[in-house]
Protein backbone atom coordinates (compact mmCIF):
# COMPACT_ATOMS: atom_id res chain seq x y z
CA UNK A 1 0.00 0.00 0.00
CA UNK A 2 1.49 3.18 -1.14
CA UNK A 3 -0.06 7.07 -0.71
CA UNK A 4 1.16 10.02 -2.18
CA UNK A 5 0.52 13.27 -1.76
CA UNK A 6 2.56 15.94 -3.78
CA UNK A 7 2.17 18.88 -5.61
CA UNK A 8 4.97 17.82 -8.44
CA UNK A 9 3.10 16.14 -11.98
CA UNK A 10 3.81 12.74 -12.46
CA UNK A 11 3.78 10.19 -15.25
CA UNK A 12 0.84 7.68 -14.93
CA UNK A 13 2.20 5.47 -17.24
CA UNK A 14 5.21 4.90 -15.71
CA UNK A 15 3.62 4.46 -12.32
CA UNK A 16 1.39 2.27 -13.84
CA UNK A 17 3.97 -0.17 -15.29
CA UNK A 18 6.22 0.04 -11.79
CA UNK A 19 3.15 -0.89 -9.74
CA UNK A 20 2.16 -3.76 -11.93
CA UNK A 21 5.59 -5.27 -12.09
CA UNK A 22 5.43 -5.35 -8.15
CA UNK A 23 2.20 -7.34 -8.84
CA UNK A 24 3.49 -11.23 -9.60
CA UNK A 25 0.68 -12.85 -7.89
CA UNK A 26 -2.00 -10.89 -9.27
CA UNK A 27 -5.05 -11.78 -11.44
CA UNK A 28 -5.44 -8.43 -12.47
CA UNK A 29 -4.61 -4.74 -11.92
CA UNK A 30 -7.01 -1.51 -12.57
CA UNK A 31 -5.89 1.89 -12.74
CA UNK A 32 -7.29 5.03 -13.12
CA UNK A 33 -6.10 8.71 -13.89
CA UNK A 34 -8.04 11.87 -12.68
CA UNK A 35 -7.76 14.62 -15.15
CA UNK A 36 -8.29 18.68 -13.93
CA UNK A 37 -11.39 19.29 -16.22
CA UNK A 38 -12.55 22.35 -18.31
CA UNK A 39 -16.23 22.28 -17.52
CA UNK A 40 -15.71 25.98 -20.28
CA UNK A 41 -13.64 28.82 -18.88
CA UNK A 42 -11.54 27.08 -16.28
CA UNK A 43 -7.88 28.79 -16.00
CA UNK A 44 -6.88 26.98 -12.91
CA UNK A 45 -7.66 24.82 -10.12
CA UNK A 46 -5.68 25.33 -6.93
CA UNK A 47 -5.85 21.98 -4.26
CA UNK A 48 -5.50 22.60 -0.77
CA UNK A 49 -4.97 20.49 2.05
CA UNK A 50 -3.27 19.62 5.64
CA UNK A 51 -0.15 17.99 5.20
CA UNK A 52 -0.02 15.03 7.37
CA UNK A 53 -3.70 14.80 7.85
CA UNK A 54 -4.45 14.19 4.54
CA UNK A 55 -1.79 11.20 4.38
CA UNK A 56 -3.23 9.37 7.46
CA UNK A 57 -6.85 9.71 6.14
CA UNK A 58 -6.01 8.36 2.62
CA UNK A 59 -3.70 5.56 4.46
CA UNK A 60 -7.06 4.93 6.56
CA UNK A 61 -9.08 4.47 3.19
CA UNK A 62 -6.36 2.33 1.42
CA UNK A 63 -6.34 0.01 4.52
CA UNK A 64 -9.72 -0.51 3.87
CA UNK A 65 -9.62 -0.96 0.63
CA UNK A 66 -7.63 -3.72 1.22
CA UNK A 67 -8.96 -5.57 4.02
CA UNK A 68 -12.32 -5.49 2.21
CA UNK A 69 -11.74 -6.00 -1.29
CA UNK A 70 -8.42 -8.98 -0.72
CA UNK A 71 -6.05 -6.37 -2.40
CA UNK A 72 -2.46 -7.60 -2.97
CA UNK A 73 -1.55 -3.99 -3.09
CA UNK A 74 -2.83 -0.25 -3.93
CA UNK A 75 -1.65 2.57 -4.82
CA UNK A 76 -2.89 6.30 -4.55
CA UNK A 77 -1.59 9.40 -5.79
CA UNK A 78 -2.76 12.56 -5.36
CA UNK A 79 -1.95 16.02 -6.08
CA UNK A 80 -2.14 19.57 -4.48
CA UNK A 81 -1.17 23.04 -5.58
CA UNK A 82 -2.30 24.55 -8.98
CA UNK A 83 -3.17 22.90 -11.84
CA UNK A 84 -4.20 23.65 -15.22
CA UNK A 85 -7.24 21.66 -17.39
CA UNK A 86 -5.93 18.36 -18.68
CA UNK A 87 -3.41 17.80 -16.27
CA UNK A 88 -3.73 14.59 -14.03
CA UNK A 89 -4.91 15.43 -10.76
CA UNK A 90 -4.73 12.12 -9.27
CA UNK A 91 -4.54 8.21 -9.63
CA UNK A 92 -5.75 4.93 -8.05
CA UNK A 93 -3.99 1.44 -8.66
CA UNK A 94 -4.99 -1.73 -7.15
CA UNK A 95 -3.93 -5.19 -7.67
CA UNK A 96 -6.39 -8.20 -6.86
CA UNK A 97 -6.20 -12.58 -7.34
CA UNK A 98 -9.31 -11.34 -9.83
CA UNK A 99 -10.74 -8.39 -11.45
CA UNK A 100 -14.37 -8.00 -10.17
CA UNK A 101 -12.09 -7.16 -6.82
CA UNK A 102 -9.74 -5.06 -8.64
CA UNK A 103 -12.09 -2.79 -10.08
CA UNK A 104 -14.54 -2.57 -6.83
CA UNK A 105 -11.22 -1.40 -4.67
CA UNK A 106 -10.99 1.20 -7.01
CA UNK A 107 -14.48 2.16 -7.46
CA UNK A 108 -14.27 2.33 -3.72
CA UNK A 109 -11.24 4.73 -3.76
CA UNK A 110 -12.41 6.77 -6.43
CA UNK A 111 -15.46 7.31 -5.14
CA UNK A 112 -13.69 8.44 -1.23
CA UNK A 113 -11.29 10.60 -2.79
CA UNK A 114 -14.28 12.37 -4.93
CA UNK A 115 -16.39 12.87 -1.88
CA UNK A 116 -14.26 12.56 1.65
CA UNK A 117 -10.63 13.16 0.99
CA UNK A 118 -9.58 16.03 2.92
CA UNK A 119 -8.72 18.43 -0.11
CA UNK A 120 -10.25 21.44 -0.72
CA UNK A 121 -10.70 22.69 -4.53
CA UNK A 122 -10.96 26.20 -6.08
CA UNK A 123 -11.62 26.85 -9.22
CA UNK A 124 -10.54 30.11 -11.05
CA UNK A 125 -12.28 30.97 -14.18
CA UNK A 126 -13.38 33.63 -16.59
CA UNK A 127 -16.44 34.40 -13.73
CA UNK A 128 -13.73 34.67 -11.00
CA UNK A 129 -13.00 32.22 -8.23
CA UNK A 130 -15.19 29.82 -6.44
CA UNK A 131 -14.42 27.20 -3.78
CA UNK A 132 -16.10 23.88 -5.53
CA UNK A 133 -19.08 22.12 -3.78
CA UNK A 134 -19.66 18.95 -3.16
CA UNK A 135 -22.29 17.29 -5.53
CA UNK A 136 -25.19 15.12 -4.74
CA UNK A 137 -24.10 12.40 -6.93
CA UNK A 138 -20.77 11.86 -5.55
CA UNK A 139 -22.42 11.58 -1.97
CA UNK A 140 -24.63 9.01 -3.56
CA UNK A 141 -21.78 7.34 -5.03
CA UNK A 142 -19.88 6.69 -1.89
CA UNK A 143 -22.78 5.93 -0.02
CA UNK A 144 -23.32 2.53 -2.19
CA UNK A 145 -20.46 1.28 0.00
CA UNK A 146 -22.04 1.81 3.27
CA UNK A 147 -24.35 -1.38 2.24
CA UNK A 148 -21.52 -3.53 1.17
Amino acid sequence: MRIRVQAAPFDFGAECAAFSTGCGNAGAVVTFAGLVRDDGGLARMELEHYPGMTERALETISAEAMKRFGLLDCLVIHRHGSLIPGETIMMVATAAPHRADAFAAAEFLMDYLKSRAPFWKKEFGTDGAAWVAARDADEDALARWSDS
